[in-house]
């Protein structure tokens, strides 16, 4: 017998090199044509699918089998070979199911029986037949006929249950997907949470829409874009990092709920949480605010997760992570004093936002409040903190101390405003914005506020963002909001890192079916 996986057709246990075994399939690719036998047909029209045929006959005994005439025309790949001189058993699967089909020689022929001497594990096969059961109540097609449908020329991964180096999982995906049970799951998985996302949104009135994904302005996020050029106009374009300010551009114009799944683009470090090409749902709601966000939020990932996962308890590297709403509200000044041994003075209040001590030759003393913030922050180990705003200092400690312990969700609101500029000020509290980031297993999943429409407001949040070194001011947005934009909240999901939190996969690349990777060495 023959498990899916490299026939060496070596002897006592041998292993043969890997140009010996293509050659090998060749040998056999070519013993096909020259029997006449076209190796790669264009078509096999099937009943249904390998797991569509065995769940139809299921419930199904001998008896029911042979008194109905169940005959099946099926194809899948082959991923075990068991020969018993004149009869042989094959394993068809489709990725969801196997069935056996049974070949006999006084049933197909001579030369039908004789293709079994050009088949290797992991071709593709058609069978037509009669299903029955065998002594041990296997569901098996009874071969008439037999078609090669597609000859695999590599060998195929040693295990049917399949890859284990990771890094090849990923390259290869296709053969990750077809000898990785675990992996197909977390795909279907993903697929459902899309859907999920779609369903709960359109009954909520919310319409999808498609916004650009080259951009002549980099806008919405503060993050290094890709760059690539248009060659008819003669101008640079960015590819976008985030699609916010097309968006809300649709609420000026009436659109009041709307949504984008699609791939932002950023240029920028891999990680276990982050590939430079990634999946987002940003969605923006009029007449709404933060916390309508925050309400909305828990019901929706919850509700992903019932569907997708059937419970809101979810298993995550051995601990648990419930769902159960409501969920933890926590500032981010809050969440930094929780997690690490810092007093409040040690982060001193909002400064006045002065240029570093090093370019002015200001002594660090000078600078009060502001200095106690700084050295918290050199404890950490944060980089050019004299050239970072207080309240980019504040999230910097805020990622060292408290964010890899947020394991329960959690929204850590109060986010200072000049990390945010698309943001609201919080009234009473013009240093703070309406702002917050929804934090899971560790890492961040959601970023929302309620939207700045004041036009001139805006304008000089884009200025201050230059002023600063970063950004630029996108003129023909504030025009857009000089027109008008009611109140809104608006709010962008990492699919990815959900999918990730839904399936227990700690690397993103796990559930990307194509995560950019290194180019393989030599």
């Amino acid at each position: 017998m023959r498990r899916f996986g490299v026939s060496t057709g070596a002897r006592g246990g041998d292993v043969e090199p890997l140009e010996t075994l293509r050659a090998y399939r060749r040998g056999k690719l070519e013993e096909l044509r020259r029997r006449g036998v076209d190796p790669f047909p264009p078509r096999f029209p099937v009943d249904g699918r390998v797991s569509e045929v065995v769940a139809r006959f299921a419930g199904h005994d001998a008896a029911a089998l042979e008194a109905a005439s169940a005959r099946v025309r099926v194809g899948g790949r082959v991923t075990a070979i068991r020969t018993h001189g004149k009869a042989a058993f094959l394993d068809l699967a489709d990725g969801d199911a196997r069935i056996q089909a049974y070949l006999k020689r006084d049933q197909l022929g001579d030369a039908a029986f004789a293709l079994l001497e050009t088949l290797d594990l992991g071709d593709f096969w058609g069978v037509e037949g009669a299903l029955f059961r065998t002594r041990t109540g296997e569901l098996t097609v009874r071969a008439e006929t037999v078609t090669v449908l597609a000859k695999a020329l590599q060998p195929w991964p040693e295990k049917w249950h399949g890859l284990t180096d990771r890094e090849l999982r990923a390259r290869q995906r296709y053969l990750d997907l077809a000898t990785n049970p675990g992996s197909r799951k977390v795909f279907l998985a993903r697929a459902a949470t899309v859907r999920a996302i779609r369903s709960f949104l359109d009954a909520r009135g919310f319409i999808e829409v498609e916004t650009p994904m080259m951009q002549p302005i980099p806008g919405g996020a503060s993050a290094r874009p890709f760059v690539t050029h248009h060659n008819t106009l003669d101008m640079d374009l960015f590819l976008r990092i985030a699609p916010e300010l097309y968006l809300k551009r649709l609420v000026v114009g009436g659109f009041e709920r709307v949504y984008e799944i699609n791939r932002n683009f950023r240029n920028e470090g891999i990680s276990t949480h982050h590939n430079p090409e990634f999946t987002m749902l940003e969605f923006y709601w009029a007449y709404a605010g933060y916390e309508d966000l925050m309400a909305l939020t828990e019901e929706m990932v919850a509700g992903i997760a019932e569907t997708v996962s059937g419970t809101v308890e979810l298993p995550w590297g051995g601990k648990t992570i419930s769902l159960a709403r409501p969920w933890k509200r926590l500032a981010m000044r809050d969440a930094v004093l929780a997690h690490s041994d810092l007093a409040p003075e040690d982060l001193g209040e909002r400064a006045r936002l002065e240029a570093s001590a090093r370019r002015f030759e200001i002594a660090p003393e000078d600078l009060g409040e502001r200095a106690r913030l700084e050295a918290s922050a050199r404890r950490f180990e944060i980089a050019d903190v004299a050239r970072l705003s207080s309240g980019k200092l504040l999230a910097e400690l805020f990622e060292a101390t408290a964010e890899a312990s947020l394991l329960d969700p959690t929204f850590v609101v109060d986010f200072p405003a000049d990390i945010s500029p698309l943001a609201k000020r919080k009234p009473g509290a013009p240093d703070l914005t309406e702002r917050f980031e929804l934090y899971m297993a560790g890492m961040e999943l959601a970023n929302a506020f309620t939207e700045l429409n004041d036009p001139d407001d805006q304008r000089g949040r884009f200025e201050e963002q230059v002023r600063l070194g970063g950004g630029v001011v996108d003129e023909d947005y504030v025009l857009a909001l000089e027109h008008g934009m009611p109140p809104t909240a608006g709010e962008g999901i990492g699919i990815d890192r959900l999918v990730m939190l839904l399936t227990d996969s700690h690397s993103i690349r796990d559930v990307i079916l194509f995560p950019l990777l290194r180019p393989k060495e030599g």
